[in-house]
Order: C-alpha cells, then sequence, then structure tokens
C-alpha cells in the first residue's frame, strides 16, 4: 500500500468518524436538519473514498471515475443544504442539481481527451470549487449574527475552493496525475491531493461541528435562562445578561439605568378572577415591556409578579420617563379575562448607575425606590437620586404618578 492509499484509508475511517459526530448532534436534537445533511454529506465522502480505493480493480474505469465524481460533488452538494438549514438561507437545491448533472457529464466527455490535459483536469476540479465558493455565499447571504467561527469557515471554504482550482497546476507541476485511473494512486500528485483534501475536508469539518455545538449550547442556556409564561428572561437570565450589558456599558463611559416594575394588588387578581386571569395580566405586562425595549435593552421577569428592565445608554431622567409612560399605558390596558371595566397598575423604582457601584448596587437602590412607590399608594414611579437610597427623597410632584426618591 502506498502513501496515497494509506492517507485514502485515513479520510475514509474520518469521514466515518464525522458522519457519526454530526449523526450524534442531529440525535440529540431532532429539530436540527442541518446535522442530518452534514451527515449525510459526511456519508457520501466514505463512498467516495471507497469508489477511489476500487479504481485499480477495474479494466474501464471510466464509469467508476464518474461515479467518484458525481458522489464527491454529491456531497459537497449535502455538505451545502446542512450550511443552508444551518444559517437560515433557502438552499439553492435545482441549481446545485443541475449542475451536479452538468458536470458529471462534462466530466464523461472530456475522458477522451488526453489524460494530462488541463481541460480535462479543471473540468474534474472546478465543480468542486464552484460548490466551495457556493457554500461560501450561503454564509455570506446569512441574516444571523456571525462570530469569531463563523468567520474562520468562510476563510475556510474560500481557501478550499481555491485548493480545489488549483489542483490542476499542482499536478502539472508534479508530473501529471498518472497514465490512466489505476495508477492514479501511485502518483506524487495524489499523495498531495489526498492530503490537501484531508487538512480541509478536516477543518470544515471540526469548525461546522464546533457551530453547530455552539448553537446547540446556546440554545440550552437560552431555555434554561427564559420564563415560559412572560417569554422574558428569568431572574438568572436576567442578572447575568445584565450585569454583561453593565460592564458594557461602564467600558464605553455610556449611562446605564435600571427600572424595576410590580404589578399592583396581583394576589387579589389571583383570589377574585382565578389564576388563568392571574396568569394573562403577567403576559400582558410582559408583551408591553418587550414592545417597548430596544434591542440593546435587557429585559426579565424577576419574580412572581415583579419585572425588570436594563437600559444601558439611558440616563435617569430618560429612565424615568419610560417607566413614567409604561405605567400610564399600562393602566389604561383592557385585559382578556378581567371585566372591561376592571384596569390594572404597576408601581416602578428607577435607579442610574453610579460610579464605583456594582450591579448588586444599583438592584439595591432601585428596589428601594420600588418599596416606596408601593408604600406611597402604588400605581407611581419613584426615582433613587443616589447612593444612599431613600434618605436623598424627595417628592417631586404632588400627582401619584411620579415622584422622587
Amino acid at each position: 500500500m502506498g502513501s496515497a492509499d494509506f492517507i485514502l484509508v485515513i479520510n475514509l475511517f474520518v469521514a466515518g468518524l464525522l458522519a457519526a459526530a454530526f449523526v450524534t448532534v442531529a440525535v440529540y436534537d431532532v429539530g436540527r436538519v442541518s446535522a442530518r445533511w452534514l451527515a449525510f454529506g459526511y456519508v457520501l465522502g466514505m463512498a467516495y473514498f471507497a469508489i477511489e480505493f476500487s479504481i485499480p480493480a477495474f479494466d474501464n474505469a471510466r464509469p467508476v471515475v464518474v461515479a467518484a465524481f458525481v458522489v464527491f460533488l454529491g456531497a459537497t452538494i449535502a455538505f451545502n443544504g446542512g450550511l443552508a438549514h444551518k444559517y437560515g438561507v433557502v438552499a439553492p437545491w435545482l441549481p446545485m442539481l443541475f449542475f451536479l448533472v452538468f458536470a458529471a457529464v462534462a466530466v464523461y466527455f472530456v475522458q477522451d481527451l488526453p489524460r494530462q490535459s488541463l481541460a480535462r483536469m479543471m473540468a474534474y476540479q472546478l465543480p468542486y470549487a464552484a460548490m466551495q465558493f457556493a457554500a461560501l455565499g450561503i454564509v455570506w447571504s446569512s441574516r444571523q449574527r456571525r462570530e469569531r467561527l463563523d468567520h474562520i469557515l468562510m476563510a475556510v471554504l474560500a481557501a478550499s475552493a481555491v485548493q480545489f482550482a488549483s489542483k490542476p497546476f499542482i499536478a502539472h507541476a508534479l508530473g501529471g496525475w498518472g497514465a490512466n485511473p489505476q495508477s492514479y494512486l501511485q502518483t506524487s500528485y495524489a499523495l498531495v491531493s489526498q492530503s490537501l483534501g484531508t487538512v480541509f475536508g478536516l477543518a470544515l469539518a471540526l469548525l461546522t461541528l464546533a457551530i453547530l455545538v455552539r448553537d446547540v449550547l446556546a440554545e440550552a442556556t437560552s431555555k434554561s435562562e427564559a420564563d415560559m409564561l412572560s417569554r422574558l428572561l428569568n431572574r438568572g437570565g436576567f442578572e447575568r445578561h445584565a450585569e454583561i450589558a453593565l460592564r458594557d456599558a461602564v467600558r464605553r463611559s455610556v449611562p446605564v439605568a435600571l427600572v424595576i416594575a410590580d404589578l399592583d394588588h396581583f394576589k387579589s387578581i389571583n383570589d377574585s378572577y382565578g389564576h388563568a386571569a392571574g396568569d394573562r395580566v403577567i403576559e400582558t405586562f410582559a408583551g408591553f415591556l418587550r414592545e417597548a425595549a430596544a434591542d440593546h435593552h435587557v429585559a426579565g421577569r424577576i419574580g412572581g409578579e415583579e419585572f425588570a428592565i436594563m437600559l444601558p445608554g439611558t440616563n435617569l431622567a430618560a429612565a424615568r420617563l419610560f417607566a413614567e409612560g409604561t405605567r400610564s399605558a399600562f393602566g389604561t390596558l383592557p385585559i382578556d379575562c378581567l371585566p372591561s371595566e376592571r384596569r390594572c397598575s404597576a408601581s416602578f423604582g428607577v435607579a442610574e448607575l453610579h460610579p464605583g457601584e456594582a450591579f448588586s448596587d444599583l438592584m439595591r437602590r432601585a428596589d428601594e425606590a420600588l418599596y416606596q412607590a408601593k408604600g406611597s399608594g402604588r400605581d407611581c414611579v419613584r426615582v433613587s437620586t443616589g447612593p444612599v437610597g431613600a434618605r436623598q427623597a424627595e417628592r417631586l410632584s404632588d400627582s401619584p404618578g411620579l415622584k422622587m426618591l
């Protein structure tokens, strides 16, 4: 067994291991269609390596060579389909399948050209390069937020496409790819070609696998941090994301404020109208917060009827207006499951981060402000002006709506 044969066997087993890895991801998350297509692609890769290994056993190698080409190109198409599902892009199945048929016919007929013909070599390698560029286009066109691993994947896809396009010239520089298909595996070019295939195939597979695992873990974390009723963050999720937002605001030297809200007389709603009505009140208020919040805000349900929203880039005055606007609008909102004349209200505490404060300090001050709002008749906003909290309380107006702590 020559060096190229040995690498071919390694590629066969590596493709099998990678297919098994993607199958494992697909089994773990049955809704992850991308993993199934990627697994199928590497199963086709195994078939390709097996066919390549068997070529020397055939006297008429033309059908086998074309079959190997079709199977490997099909593997790249399946890989592209998996990427399309992962990145939320419509997979160009019809163009890719038409391209597969066209390329297969071309490869069949170029077998009549001289073995070392550059046109013959390019007809065999350029379709692979085209599919790698198509994969690059799929990732590039995605509207999903791309992170470092996604950018690395794009770079490797581009490099892989270039190496496929350069293989005819590499073959020419190394003395060709054998006098016939049966002698291909004994050439220096076969060793280089199979080695490049191993490097890029493994790099693409591991990157894609890492991206899928990253997404699975992110979704698991997101589910563990979500409150199912309100569809906001739960307390643990809110505190984690709010601390991140706070650190980022401090790093950028922009203000950051925290608003804590508590639904008034919530127990009486449950007692009078049932827990279904209480759940509907929570859903309504949470939906109102989701609509009012910007993308960079962090909103969560941090208790039974208690909510919080972190407002990066917002100072105390703007946060106070946000709270007052939310209070006024929610107080006029009709709610399903309650009598048409029944309205609900909420009390709010507002605080802005001061230099040297931690997230826990900000939470404590906003909570103190909320406590003052609840003690002042509810359905009002109280604002903490400094770290000493309630000792700096000062009434802003005589209206029941807005007071300052």
